[in-house]
């Protein structure tokens, strides 16, 4: 029935052989070797406990930390306070701060590496760095690397956390995120909670899988019979049935109640039988709520001070801290938590505790209101004047009154900055607000509105709105605090949707200011809202406008580059040439365009990379991207920054053809994206690209599925985007037959676009897709929207624009003859460009349009190239077409000979090798030193002299033909 524990002083575990069960076998998992090769396979997991106050949680999980430490496991160890629940990464700190303290700055530098700056504030580490703070994902990210650092070098590891429904919802969301991963390493988690006090942030541990399956293991009140045992053990084992049983009855089955009821029997003295039976529910009264505290009042006011101190200050107490809340001496102090110890509330040496959270909790809630508030104002002073810092103060000074305290609203200033650096950006939002409602002096009441907003521009822009335009109402006599209000109004507005609101904010400051450099940087602003205004009133006027200044400007500073970048952009999209467009590009990237600034967006960054992508310079692209992203991560940006890295990132593989790897950064963007929110406008780009990427791939249901599982249709945002969304739903339907519906959502793109100057069909093919979609009811009307959409793209001027441009013409000529020739010039335009993608649909349209005129062996070379490019692109939906195409023909794809190999040249048949090997074009080119360019045109070559696929080069590659790589 019960386990006595092996240590000294410990309780007894009565009726939890179950629950001790279930962490021994977790324990045996977590620390077993595997079969018969000796090799150790750990595996970890989740185990949680459940039960209301009192029932043993905590002496159940001290005993899972003694045997976890007796069989060799590294323990890591947090208590959630109820006092402490809104103080940011409380519990992270108290698991691993232990672990990392210490050691020193540059040992801990070499632990952290780039994470160092990212997760050592928050762990109280280290100070925060200057410049822009980490987003709520990165230091999720951090903090899980961290873990899994430890799990690594420490293994196997045993991660207890007691009193969970009480943890800070920061620490509580990483936990949650990270305890899937556990079963995969060496690690255990095991929780304790109230359920019915557990947090909506922390609703996850209900349904996470763990050791005992997908449920807590609830905790039961004990028995009569164990409540018998535990009274015989305490006061003796004559006490007799009758009194055991009433112990039971009064206490409900409660351990601790039990526990305390006993004590109270023994120090009173009464006999444990029948004759005292009927004394013991007045004395269960007094271990709890009331009673507690009319026993706590006899004590003495000074014991009763010293104990509501305790109480504020909630965990892990120094003494010397309470006392000075208290507001008594040393030996004063020392003698009334002598008494506390005596009469079982609080416990410790160094640092003290209350013997349970039910103490605690009692103790707390009887301090009368006004005391309450004065204890915690003391405690804010006390805990400054002890160094622990503003941070510290900052939970205090959020239960006090407001007062008009300068001295309040600065600590409370400074505890923001300090947790929002942090990466607590909510905490810091609790801070600021309180601030405000002290409320700060007249002067400085529109600097912490400035804050406010701040703390939430990411996670909340609507409300920043509201606290910026509050501030700008304010008397303002510092011009720079006033710029940065307008700045950070105009980015609240934009990702607000509002981009004409975002605009005409900072166009409106920008004939107000005083300074003619705070003037050029308001107009670069706003030439960038306005660039991304679908409801712009008079874009051909304001790109004019953007020309003539950045024709003027020399790129010295950082804002002259974001104009000039801009530049390159509107060039883009008006299908200006090309070369202009570069021309701009390249301008504004010497000196640099930042990705990761402080105080600025990362937007004209990005247009900047893309403008390369859309110039059929795709590498180039790339490698800006990978800077950016690097910068993100470095930053600790793992939010909507980094989603949106990977997913453009995606688009850009997508525009080289590389589906396979455009779905795989489409979809890590999304996943990132997911972290953030729903329905964010990084979440429309992400579920634009995966739409496009699949429908190239020939997976037009999982698109469809994609699209409704995210409401990807109407309203579509009311910025420019990239791709297009409405466009892409265009698409979409077409890709699903739906032509009247694609037919009408495409001409309403249109509608939307072609007034404002935004007629390029690389960066927007909607003419593409209409033309495709009119061409079954009106195909006069769709060959004229493909030969004005051709023309665009000459006006452009880039290859891959007018390759596509031409072989979507094809589609709608007029006959097969023309079809082919215009298919031909196609194929020309894009073999020199790196559309590998577009290539090989143009090949196979031109092997069908060659075969349906006669021309059976020249279709054979082009149905053997667009087959073999749809392989190596990932588009699987086009490769079997084609060999429909060669089925239809009959042809299929012809074994290699050896002789073949003659015709190939050494290049070549390395090429081969490499590719009958399944090798990524990235890959071939990067071991032979050329680019994947030279790949396509040396694969190209060899599918042309020898006339067969990837599997035939396999199979050749098997046979011994082709010499291994």
């Amino acid at each position: 029935m019960s386990q006595r524990a092996t240590t000294p002083g410990q309780r007894w575990l009565l009726e939890r052989e179950a629950e001790l069960v279930a962490v021994d076998e977790a324990l045996s998992a977590l620390t077993a070797a595997g079969g018969t090769d000796g090799v150790a396979r750990p595996r970890g997991g989740l185990l949680a406990f459940a039960g209301p106050a009192g029932l043993g949680k905590t002496t159940l999980l001290a005993e899972t930390r003694r045997r976890a430490a007796a069989g060799g496991c590294t323990v890591l160890s947090a208590r959630g306070g109820d006092q402490e629940q809104r103080v940011a990464f409380h519990v992270a700190r108290q698991l691993l701060q232990p672990q990392l303290a210490g050691t020193g700055e540059a040992a801990l530098r070499a632990t952290l590496g780039s994470w160092y700056g990212i997760v050592g504030p928050a762990l109280g580490l280290c100070v925060p760095e200057t410049g822009a703070p980490p987003d709520p994902q990165g230091i999720g990210d951090g903090l899980a690397w961290v873990l899994t650092h430890i799990a690594v070098q420490r293994a196997p590891v045993v991660l207890v956390l007691d009193d969970a429904h009480w943890a800070d919802p920061e620490s509580l969301a990483w936990l949650v995120a990270f305890a899937p991963r556990a079963e995969d390493l060496a690690m255990l988690i095991v929780v304790a909670y109230r359920p019915d006090e557990l947090p909506p942030a922390a609703e996850s541990f209900r349904g996470l899988p763990g050791r005992a399956g997908s449920r807590p293991i609830d905790l039961e009140p004990l028995s009569a019979r164990a409540i018998g045992r535990l009274v015989r053990d305490a006061v003796g084992p004559h006490a007799d049935d009758a009194f055991c049983r009433e112990c039971w009855a009064v206490t409900a089955g409660n351990p601790f109640e039990a526990v305390e009821l006993t004590a109270k029997v023994r120090d009173r003295g009464l006999r444990p039988d029948e004759s005292s039976a009927h004394l013991l529910r007045d004395l269960a009264a007094a271990v709890k709520g009331h009673g507690l505290i009319t026993r706590l009042e006899r004590l003495g006011p000074s014991t009763v001070r010293l104990a509501w101190a305790a109480a504020v200050l909630g965990t892990s107490i120094p003494p010397a801290l309470a006392a000075s809340v208290a507001g008594l001496g040393g030996e004063e102090a020392a003698d009334a938590v002598d008494r506390l110890r005596q009469v079982r509330i609080l416990t410790g040496g160094d640092t003290l505790e209350f013997v349970h959270p039910l103490i605690a909790t009692a103790v707390y809630r009887s301090i009368p209101d006004a005391m309450r508030v004065a204890l915690h104002g003391q405690a804010a002073w006390s805990v400054v004047d002890a160094g622990l810092g503003p941070s510290a103060a900052a939970r205090h000074l959020l239960e006090t009154h407001p007062e008009g305290d300068p001295w309040v609203v600065q600590q409370l200033r400074k505890a923001a900055g300090e947790t929002l650096r942090a990466g607590a950006p909510d905490a810091a939002r609790r801070y600021l607000a309180r601030a405000l409602r002290e409320p700060p002096s007249f002067d400085e009441r529109a600097a912490v509105l400035y804050e406010l907003g701040c703390s939430s521009l990411l996670t909340e822009p609507a409300t920043t709105v509201n606290h910026l335009r509050a501030a700008l109402e304010e008397p303002i006599a510092d011009p720079a605090l006033r710029e940065g209000i307008v700045y950070r109004l105009s980015q609240a507005l934009a990702h607000s949707d509002r981009l004409g609101e975002a605009a005409d904010t900072i166009g409106l400051a920008a004939r107000t200011a005083t300074s003619a450099k705070a003037r050029l940087r308001m107009k670069s602003e706003q030439f960038m809202w306005d660039a991304f205004r679908a409801d712009e009133p008079d874009s051909p006027a304001r790109s004019r406008r953007l020309a003539n200044l950045a024709d003027r400007l020399t790129g010295r500073d950082l804002t002259e580059r974001y104009i000039i970048g801009l530049r390159a952009w509107d060039a883009t999209l008006r299908a200006e040439p090309a070369h202009v467009a570069i021309h701009h590009a390249e301008r504004a990237l010497r000196g640099g365009l930042p990705w990761a600034h402080e105080d600025r967006g990362f937007e004209v960054p990005v247009l900047t990379a893309l403008t390369f992508m859309y110039a059929d310079r795709p590498g180039r692209a790339e490698e800006l991207f990978a800077t950016g992203i690097s910068d993100f991560e470095r930053q600790g940006w793992r939010g909507a920054h980094l989603a949106f890295g990977y997913a453009l990132l995606g688009y850009i593989r997508y525009r080289r053809g590389r589906l396979t790897e455009a779905e795989d950064f489409a979809r890590d963007g999304l996943r990132l994206a997911e972290r953030v929110g729903r329905g964010t406008p990084v979440q429309w780009y992400c579920v634009a690209i995966l739409v496009q990427v699949l429908i190239a791939r020939g997976r037009v249901r999982e698109a469809v599925q994609l699209a409704e599982e995210y409401d990807f249709g109407a309203p579509f945002p009311a910025a420019v985007v990239f791709p297009d969304a409405q466009a892409v739903h265009g698409e979409l339907l077409l890709a699903q037959g739906l032509h009247h519906e694609a037919a009408a959502e495409l001409a309403a793109v249109g509608r939307r676009l072609d007034p404002r100057g935004m007629r390029n069909p690389a960066w927007c093919p909607w003419q593409l897709h209409l033309a495709l979609a009119e061409a079954h009811d009106a195909p006069e009307r769709a060959r004229a929207i493909a030969g004005e959409a051709v023309e665009r793209a000459r006006q452009f001027g880039t290859a891959s624009a007018i390759g596509t441009a031409l072989r979507t013409a094809a589609e709608v000529a007029a006959g097969p003859a023309e079809r082919a020739k215009t298919l031909e010039e196609a194929v020309g335009y894009l073999e020199g460009s790196p559309s590998g993608y577009e290539l090989a649909r143009a090949l196979v349209d031109h092997g069908t349009a060659l075969r349906r005129t006669g021309s059976v062996h020249d279709a054979a070379e082009q149905l053997y190239r667009g087959l073999e490019g749809a392989l190596l692109c990932g588009a699987d939906g086009l490769a079997e077409r084609a060999r429909e195409e060669l089925a239809a023909a009959g042809l299929r794809p012809r074994r290699l000979r050896t002789t073949d190999t003659d015709a190939l040249t050494a290049q070549e048949r390395t090429v081969a090798a490499h590719a009958a090997r399944g090798a990524a074009p990235a890959d071939i080119a990067h071991d032979l030193g050329t680019d994947e360019r030279g790949v396509a045109r040396l694969l190209s070559a060899v599918y042309r002299k020898v006339g067969t696929d990837a599997s035939g080069l396999a199979q050749a590659l098997g046979e011994g033909i082709l010499d291994p790589p």
